[in-house]
């Protein structure tokens, strides 16, 4: 029956997706068949076979570590603030993304990971039927963030039209940054966040091409990426070290802000409706729930958790589900956590449309203007992945 409510939900995706797609005659199927295929592939191999399980197990392995190391710099720094037996979230969660911002910062001083985005990106390009520039992209937001992508790739996005400047966009919002992936499998499980990356990558490619078709011509297939100024080595730490330490203080103090938010919000709920904000719209996403494989007795619950995520990011909902973690069938756990491994939410709207204009004000202007369509896009390939592992789980 699951396989069945999987393929319903796989087909309503999709749906969704065409609704409002700008050119429908030029919908190119056959990259989007291939594409699912090898989500259900990838997601098979990672969750249910032993390769995949060395694999994620190595993966985790070396972010618990790479925490491990992190943790050691907090401590000396704030160590004795905690009371004994307590773990501030600033301090084990948030502060180690100032580490893991340092490595990525060597691997592309080193020209390692320029490299490696490259190469993925080129592979990707032979699959997804785009331009060698999109695939580059999705692979880059991955490894350097949402925001920062855009610089590597500052000299041509003057020249792009709008339908490639949305699937940029698209990919910035779909993925996660390597940075934070660490704090994500302190919250959820490591296999579910390794399995939403992968996912992410292909089904970005995937919506992209149903709601924005189009074809890159080979005389405008071009990559040129901006190479970053020379700097010194401890320069080059020095920098990463403070940006790795500026995104921690800025989404330490989204939560502050979204927590309290929803905490007033759900208290006058209570009082005026008797029931929570959280609630509420937990019975608004049920649907979309069930639709994702989830047994309808907790999609209600999984709902307000989905719509948290949506209204104010994925560290709130993951706060959230954490909580109540124990209280959720593992396949209903699965399908929620890979959900949640994405930067689909309003203030990313915010965030990308921001990092474009302070390059381009022209291109700024043009991608806040297909803000929310980028939010319901990002938000379809969420749900498609918790589709696709529904299938396996």
């Amino acid at each position: 029956m699951h396989y069945l409510i999987s393929i319903i939900g796989l087909i309503f995706v999709i749906a969704l997706a065409w609704l409002v797609s700008s050119d429908r005659k030029k919908i190119r199927y056959k990259p989007i068949v291939m594409m699912i295929v090898i989500q259900l592939i990838l997601s098979a191999a990672l969750l249910n076979t032993k390769v995949g399980l060395i694999l994620i197990n190595g993966i985790s392995t070396v972010f618990l570590t790479l925490l491990d190391y992190a943790n050691e710099g907090v401590g000396f720094v704030f160590g004795g603030i905690a009371n004994e037996g307590e773990a501030p979230f600033f301090l084990t969660v948030l502060l180690p993304i100032v580490f893991i911002s340092v490595l990525i910062g060597i691997l592309q001083y080193l020209k390692i990971l320029p490299l490696i985005m490259k190469g993925i990106g080129l592979i990707l390009s032979k699959v997804n039927g785009m331009g060698k520039l999109e695939s580059y992209n999705a692979v880059a937001s991955l490894m350097v963030g949402q925001s920062e992508v855009f610089i590597t790739v500052k000299k041509q996005l003057s020249q792009l039209p709008a339908h490639r400047l949305y699937t940029l966009c698209a990919s910035a919002m779909s993925t996660v940054s390597m940075s934070i992936v660490g704090a994500y499998m302190t919250m959820i499980e490591p296999k579910y966040v390794v399995t939403a990356l992968v996912l992410n990558l292909f089904g970005g490619f995937i919506i992209a091409s149903i709601i924005n078709p189009y074809q890159v011509k080979k005389d405008e297939d071009i990559l040129d990426i901006r190479e970053e100024e020379k700097q010194s080595f401890f320069e080059m730490i020095g920098e990463y070290i403070l940006d790795g330490f500026k995104v921690a203080v800025i989404v330490g103090a989204m939560l502050i802000g979204f927590v309290a938010l929803i905490a007033g919000i759900n208290h006058t709920f209570d009082l005026l409706f008797g029931l929570s904000f959280q609630q509420l719209l937990g019975y608004i996403f049920a649907p979309f729930a069930f639709l994702m494989g989830i047994p309808f007795s907790e999609a209600v619950r999984a709902g307000g958790i989905m719509a948290t995520k949506l209204v104010t990011n994925e560290f709130v909902a993951m706060m959230d589900l954490s909580k109540v973690a124990d209280s959720f069938s593992p396949r209903t756990l699965g399908i929620i956590s890979v959900f949640l491994v994405s930067f689909a939410n309003f203030s990313s709207i915010g965030i990308i449309s921001g990092a474009v204009k302070g390059l381009n004000e022209k291109q700024g202007n043009v991608v806040a203007r297909f803000g929310l369509k980028l939010l319901y896009g990002a938000t379809l390939v969420s749900l498609l992945s918790g589709v696709i592992v529904s299938f396996v789980l």
